[in-house]
Order: C-alpha cells, then structure tokens, then sequence
C-alpha cells in the first residue's frame, strides 16, 4: 500500500485520527480535512511522517471547499487512492422529535449526508481521470444506519441514507474502477462516546452504562478494508464493541 493516497474526512480527533495514524504506518500518505485547524495539526504532530501528511481545512457540506480539498491533495500527492468519508455531527443535546427546530435538522444532514455526497461526487471526478483509474471509497455508516438510538432522528435518518448512498456508488463505480464500501461502528472509545461510561437512554427509557471498545479495532478494520486489491470489495462492515446493546437489543 505504499505510495497510496488518502483524504480523510473527520480527521482531527476520534475515529479519523486513528484511521490516518494507522494508513501512515502503512505506507499511505494522508489528507487531513476537517473543520478545526487546530485538532487537524495535533493530529499531524502526532504521526512520525509528517512529510506524508497534508492539512486542508474544510467544511464537507460546501462545496466549493470540497472541490479545494481534493484539488489540493492532488497538486500535493498527484493521486487520491482512497476517501473515507468520516465527518459527522449530531445534535448538542438528545431532543425529542417534535421539539427538534428545522435548524437542527438541516445542520445533520448537510454535514452527514451531503457533505459525504459532495465528497464522493469529487472523489469520483478525480478518480476516473488518473492513471492507474479508479480507487476506493469507505464510509463511515455507524450502527445507527442499522438500528436508532432514542431522540435521535436527524442523526438516524442520514446513517440510514449513507447505506442506500454506499450501494448506489458501489453500483456507479464498476465502470471507473471505484469500489464502495460502509464500516459501521458501535461504541469505539473516542471523546464523542465518552458519554456512554456515564449511561446513555435506552429504547425501554432507562439510563445505562454501555460498554466501549478500543478505537485502533476501528482502524485496523479500515486499513483492511483499504488493503484490498481492485477486484475485491468489502460492501458493508460492522466493528462494535462486543457486549454493547445491539445484538439481541442488549
């Protein structure tokens, strides 16, 4: 995998920052997008080959600074191999359906949604153009593209659409050489799940401790995916912590 190319999205802090971490010491050279400059350079500071790393502020939901991510990576690497499409937001605080505002709606899904879609339309632009053509596209489904969490609908609702978005770009690819693929993640141990060791609601409207796994499983999980040769594809992967309530509802 050395001399791969990857754009990261998300990838100051959590699951992107394990994912590059984990992509550079196989040999990828990594694009960093995301909407804090700051996280985006301690993330930098913290991987030995700092050479194979490029920073691009961005926020996935405009365009326009999606279109400047991958001319930038492009001018910096000459490629990109791999998008994992990780940015994501929810909203501040767990909010009952009919108390959500159409700002709190619409912040989700321009982030979630749209912003993986403006990732994949420009990712696509470029991968059909370079030599070798074609490349890889990981997205980051959550397990709430399975199953909802409570007061969670804006949330749910994009995870759920980043499902049929993954089969309609796996479908699209074939002719470019673009492999599409979805990990979907329960519960790795990053500062947003931090709240889970203090009790999080449940279906049934009680409050519970869930248990967290480590999140290099994660990367490691992602790094195979990334490692497949051109034939081979991984449509949809679930990594969780192995007794969080999921299977069997808990």
């Amino acid at each position: 995998m050395s001399d791969k190319v990857a754009i990261i999205t998300g990838g100051g802090s959590g699951i992107g920052k394990s994912v590059a971490q984990a992509l550079v010491k196989k040999g990828f050279s990594v694009t960093l997008a995301g909407r804090n400059r700051d996280k985006l350079e301690e993330t930098a500071q913290e991987i030995n080959h700092q050479h194979k790393v490029l920073l691009v502020p961005t926020d996935v939901s405009i365009a326009t600074e999606v279109a400047n991510l991958f001319r930038k990576t492009v001018e910096k690497f000459g490629r990109v191999d791999l998008l994992f499409n990780n940015a994501g937001t929810n909203t501040q605080n767990s909010i009952m359906l009919e108390d959500l505002s159409d700002e709190d709606w619409q912040k989700v899904v321009d982030v979630n949604l749209t912003g993986a879609f403006l990732c994949i339309r420009e990712a696509f632009k470029t991968m059909k153009h370079q030599q070798p053509m074609g490349g890889r596209i990981i997205n980051n489904g959550s397990i709430s593209s399975q199953v909802p969490r409570p007061n969670s609908a804006p949330y749910n609702a994009t995870k759920h659409a980043i499902t049929g978005l993954t089969k309609s770009v796996a479908l699209d690819g074939r002719k470019y050489g673009i492999a599409c693929g979805q990990i979907d993640i329960g519960n790795a141990a990053t500062p947003m799940a931090s709240k889970m060791k203090h009790g999080v609601p449940q279906a049934d409207g009680n409050i519970a401790v869930e248990p967290t796994m480590d999140v290099n499983n994660v990367a490691e999980a992602v790094v195979y995916m990334a490692s497949l040769p051109p034939e081979a594809n991984v449509l949809h992967l679930t990594v969780m912590a192995t007794n969080m309530p999921f299977v069997g509802r808990g």
